[in-house]
């Protein structure tokens, strides 16, 4: 009998908007990193999501996208300020010293905390398994703060990506109910229009300092806003109306190392070994906590925007074009409060 051809490996529309999506979040954490040399924290976070939401807001104008209904929009708000502000100051403060393979790793542990919230509010069980999971995340979270704490031995900054981990775990409580009514683009699109709002009043002096930044600041900043901001959640949003989101999520475990190996060439930097140690710690720690049994309930991995994750489960059916969860043949439904 002759023998097998081996099989030939393509790579298909959505897994390529997948792979292209891991780069462009993971490039973010260098990008931030390079931002920073000439824009303040709040300067940066002002002037990446004002340009985000315009690009944001001409794709919804010219995809003909829905209005948030009133109900909505106090969800939509906290999401904004929550998950998009707030999660991006302490982010660009936390990286004004901690390197950004380190803050990749901090922030991948955002299902550790999410699994919290769901035990203490949603009364969850978690398990076991799950907790020891969350002891081992939260161990490797403590090597990195050790190794990137500059002038004080608590480590302040990794302290502040630790938080922002603890905002986008929170968002994506915020933003699951609006996911499944609105779609993962439009619903991602309210949450940064609302964030880019709460930022508005510092994009004047954002301006000013883009004036007197440097060219390669000016070049990361712009380009934080038009493709990990915009660009990235474009092709998430093509890639789960066509690909199981539990399937792209497994690619998400990729952004921390790609984060870390774009850092050395851009803007060139190499983490500590205890980071990178303490990275590959947590990053067991959430692996275990993802994969627990289906009766713990675990809850799905997340990533820098990370909301998008809940766009739906495998068996989830979906309207084409919105990306609309749609309810299962012979049953009603329901209405989120």
């Amino acid at each position: 009998m002759a023998p097998l051809a081996p099989r030939a490996f393509r790579l298909s529309g959505p897994a390529l908007a997948v792979a292209a999506t891991v780069v462009l979040w993971a490039s973010a954490f260098p990008g931030i990193r390079a931002a920073l040399d000439g824009f303040s924290p709040l300067g940066l976070a002002a002037l990446r999501f004002s340009v985000a939401g315009a690009i944001l807001l001409l794709v919804q104008s010219v995809a003909g996208g829905t209005r948030p209904r009133w109900a909505d929009l106090p969800r939509i708000a906290a999401s904004g300020t929550l998950g998009i502000a707030a999660y991006n100051i302490a982010l660009n403060q936390g990286e004004l010293t901690v390197s950004a393979g380190a803050a990749s790793f901090l922030v991948n542990t955002a299902p550790l905390f999410t699994a919290l919230l769901a035990t203490l509010f949603l009364r969850e069980r978690v398990g076991a398994r799950g907790w020891i999971g969350m002891a081992i995340g939260l161990a490797g979270a403590g090597l990195i703060a050790r190794a990137e704490a500059v002038g004080s031995p608590l480590g302040w900054g990794a302290g502040l990506v630790l938080l922002a981990a603890a905002l986008q775990a929170l968002y994506f409580v915020l933003m699951k109910p609006l996911i499944g009514r609105y779609g993962p683009l439009q619903a991602t699109s309210f949450a940064v229009l609302a964030g880019a709002a709460v930022l508005l009043p510092w994009l004047p002096s954002a301006i000013v300092e883009a004036g007197r930044a440097p060219a390669g600041a000016l070049g990361a900043a712009l380009y934080l806003a038009a493709f990990p901001a915009a660009l990235a959640y474009l092709l998430w949003s093509f890639a789960l109306q066509r690909m199981a989101a539990a399937r792209a999520a497994a690619w998400l475990y990729l952004v921390p190392p790609v984060a870390t190996l774009i850092a050395i060439a851009w803007p060139g930097e190499i983490p500590p070994p205890q980071s990178l140690l303490g990275g590959t710690i947590a990053l067991a720690g959430v692996l275990l906590v993802q994969w627990r049994s289906r009766a713990e309930a675990a809850p799905r991995p997340s990533a820098p925007a990370r909301s998008m994750l809940e766009g739906g489960d495998d068996g989830d059916r979906r309207q084409p074009g919105t990306g609309r969860i749609l309810p299962p043949p012979g049953r009603r439904r329901l209405r989120h409060g």
